[in-house]
């Protein structure tokens, strides 16, 4: 990760990271507020003790994650003028983002994609339910190339926002991992109390089959 981007990212964070990710509008108290049953998780993979090889560089265009019925395209996100970073916009077609100053996946370092929790008006959001992520669950970001970086879930963080961890997130790693990071906990004025973070080291990487990418 380069000077510019460490900063960047640091200075995102402490600022406002996905302070507008409740939308304006909802009436849901927490991520899975409306919904009581659990979904069917997919069987969790072996964590990768070392990790794969580092992927070259490509943008992602579209992030699965199967144990919650995730299949989002991705958007690229940056900085908005005051420094912070931004997040993607609240809209009915909720869609994740990767901040374009972090690796792309699969790169060695951490690659970063945000999502809402819930969109407002519109009701969920696409990570609503990152908290049912459990260890070895499988996360697949299909890159621009082509190819599709696996990972692996590693841990799963609920954080009050005013505890934001910067240096775990984004923190220089020695493999490739990946964040996840939506909003979480109990509703406030301003967004929500907490930052809920997946945590996903990479285990593979395969060209997607005619008619996935």
């Amino acid at each position: 990760m380069t000077p510019f981007s460490r900063r960047a990212f640091t200075t995102a964070a402490l600022a406002s990271l996905l302070t507008a990710c409740g939308g304006q509008g909802t009436r849901r108290t927490t991520p899975d507020s409306s919904t009581t049953a659990a979904q069917p998780q997919s069987s969790p993979r072996p964590v990768p003790a070392e990790g794969a090889r580092p992927l070259a560089r490509s943008v992602p265009v579209r992030l699965l994650v199967p144990a919650i019925g995730v299949d989002t395209p991705v958007i690229r996100l940056g900085l908005a003028p005051d420094g912070t970073v931004r997040v993607p916009p609240v809209t009915a077609d909720d869609r994740a983002g990767w901040y374009r100053h972090s690796p792309t996946p699969g790169q060695r370092g951490p690659s970063v994609i945000l999502g809402h929790v819930s969109v407002g008006a519109y009701g969920d959001g696409v990570f609503r339910h990152l908290t049912r992520l459990r260890r070895g669950d499988r996360i697949v970001a299909r890159l621009e190339n082509g190819k599709a970086a696996e990972f692996a879930v590693t841990a799963v963080r609920t954080v009050p926002r005013t505890r934001f961890p910067v240096d775990d997130v984004y923190g220089n790693v020695d493999r490739p991992e990946l964040r996840l990071i939506t909003c979480g906990g109990a509703r406030t004025g301003d967004g929500y109390a907490d930052n809920v973070i997946v945590f996903a080291a990479l285990s593979g990487a395969e060209s997607p089959t005619p008619g996935e990418r």
